[in-house]
C-alpha cells in the first residue's frame, strides 16, 4: 500500500494574509524606501554634526531636527553647521515638501472617496448600534419618513439607515431636506445578507420592510421579496423587532412563520376602509381620527403596572382614574424573541408533565402583539400585555 501524501494545507491566518498583501503592495515598498532614505539622511546629519555642533550632539537631536524639517514646521531651535549636514538638510527640506504634499493628497483623496461611497450608498455602516433600518422604496417616501420620525421621536436621524436600490437622485432629493441630511443609506438588494450586514443588521433594534417599488416588480415579486427579507433578517438577528408590509394577505402566514412582529396588510386596509365608507356611516372619518398622528384623539397603548399582572381585567379596569377609555389588551407585546423565551420559561415551571406539554403547544402558536378587545372581567392579565385606550379632547 502506497503512502498517501498529505496534501492538506493549513489555511493562512487573516493577519498573515494581510501582512503579505501589505508587503507586496507598491505603496508599502515606496514607504519602506522613503523611511530608509530619511533614516540615512538623519544618520549623515548626526555623524557630520555631533563633534562640531553643540545643538546636535545626540542621536535624538538629529531625530528631532529631521522630524521638524520633513513636517515643514521649522522651529529653528536646531540647525546644522557643517557643509555635509546642510546638504543633507536641503535634501530633507525638499523631501519634506514632497512627502507632506503626497500625504495631504492621499488623505484628501481618502476623504473624497469615502464621501463619494457614502453618497452612492456603498459605504459599510460603522459602529452602529440600536438603530432603525427601513428597507425598500416607494412613492412619497419623504412623507413616510416624516411619519416615522413623528411616531419615533426618540430616534435621531443619524440612527436611521435606508436600505434599497432606489436611484441616487431620489436619495439626494430626500437628503437635501435639512432635517433628513444625516440619514444613512446602503444601496443594494435588501434580501441579500451581505447588504444587510453592511447596514449592521446584527446590532439593529428595529426594521421596517416596505413593499418595494424601487424596480418594476410585480405584486407577487414585491411580497415574495418582503417575506425573504423578513426571514433573512430574523436569521441574522433573532432579537430584532421586525415590521413588514405586504400587498396580498396570502403571504401573511409566511411572515408569521418567520416570527415577524407586526404585519401590515396595506391593500386590505385600504379596501376595508373603502367598504366601510360605502355604507355611508362615516366609518372612514372615525378610522382616520383614530390613527392620525396629529389628531386630538386616537388610540393609546400604555404599560400595565406590575401589580396587576396575573390579576383580573376587572380589577385593573376598576382601578383606573383616567378619562381615557379602556377598550382591551394588547398581548405578547414587544419583540417576539423575548416573549417566546419568557413563555417557554413560564411553561416549564409547572410540575405536571402533561401540563408542560400543553403549555409548550401554546407557546408554539404564540402570536406577537395580539389585540384582545373588551375581555370578560374575570380574564387574567398575562405577562407582556399592555392596555389599549381611546383618548379624546376631554382626557387632555
Amino acid at each position: 500500500m502506497k503512502n498517501k501524501k498529505n496534501t492538506d494545507k493549513k489555511p493562512e491566518s487573516k493577519i498573515k494574509k494581510r501582512l503579505k498583501e501589505w508587503i507586496s503592495s507598491p505603496f508599502s515598498f515606496l514607504t519602506l524606501i522613503t523611511v530608509t532614505a530619511l533614516f540615512i539622511l538623519m544618520l549623515i546629519i548626526f555623524l557630520a554634526e555631533q563633534s562640531t555642533n553643540s545643538q546636535i550632539n545626540t542621536f535624538f537631536d538629529a531625530f528631532w531636527y529631521t522630524l521638524v524639517t520633513i513636517t515643514t514646521v521649522g522651529y529653528g531651535d536646531i540647525a546644522p553647521a557643517s557643509v555635509t549636514g546642510r546638504v543633507a538638510a536641503m535634501v530633507l527640506l525638499l523631501a519634506g515638501v514632497a512627502i507632506f504634499g503626497a500625504l495631504s493628497g492621499k488623505f484628501a483623496s481618502f476623504l473624497f472617496d469615502r464621501q463619494q461611497k457614502k453618497d452612492k450608498g456603498l459605504l459599510k455602516m460603522q459602529n452602529m448600534k440600536n438603530h432603525f433600518i427601513i428597507l425598500g422604496w416607494k412613492p412619497d417616501f419623504d412623507r413616510i419618513l416624516e411619519g416615522i420620525i413623528s411616531a419615533n421621536t426618540e430616534i435621531s436621524i443619524d440612527k436611521i439607515v435606508l436600505v434599497n436600490n432606489a436611484p441616487q437622485t431620489e436619495i439626494e432629493k430626500i437628503k437635501n431636506v435639512e432635517k433628513f441630511k444625516n440619514l444613512n443609506w446602503v444601496k443594494g438588494d435588501f434580501t441579500d445578507d451581505s447588504t444587510l450586514l453592511k447596514a449592521q443588521i446584527k446590532t439593529t433594534e428595529r426594521a421596517l420592510v416596505l413593499a418595494d417599488y424601487s424596480e418594476n416588480f410585480s405584486t407577487l415579486e414585491i411580497d415574495s421579496r418582503t417575506v425573504l427579507a423578513a426571514i433573512t433578517i430574523k436569521n441574522l438577528n433573532p432579537k430584532i423587532y421586525c415590521v413588514a408590509e405586504i400587498l396580498n394577505s396570502k403571504f401573511e402566514k409566511h411572515l408569521s412563520l418567520a416570527h415577524c412582529d407586526e404585519i401590515i396588510l396595506s391593500t386590505d386596509y385600504e379596501m376595508n376602509i373603502l367598504f366601510q365608507a360605502s355604507s355611508g356611516k362615516g366609518m372612514s372619518h372615525i378610522l382616520r381620527k383614530l390613527i392620525e398622528e396629529d389628531s386630538d384623539s386616537g388610540i393609546l397603548i400604555q404599560n400595565i403596572e406590575e401589580d396587576f399582572i396575573g390579576k383580573t381585567y376587572g380589577d385593573y379596569r376598576k382601578s383606573l382614574s383616567t378619562k381615557n377609555i379602556l377598550v382591551g389588551l394588547l398581548e405578547n407585546t414587544g419583540n417576539f424573541y423575548h416573549r417566546r423565551n419568557e413563555a417557554l420559561a413560564e411553561a416549564q415551571k409547572n410540575p405536571n408533565m402533561e401540563q408542560i406539554v400543553t403549555n409548550l403547544k401554546k407557546v408554539k402558536t404564540l402570536k406577537s402583539n395580539l389585540p384582545h378587545f373588551i375581555p370578560f372581567d374575570d380574564y387574567i392579565i398575562p405577562r407582556g400585555a399592555k392596555a389599549i385606550f381611546i383618548y379624546g379632547e376631554s382626557s387632555k
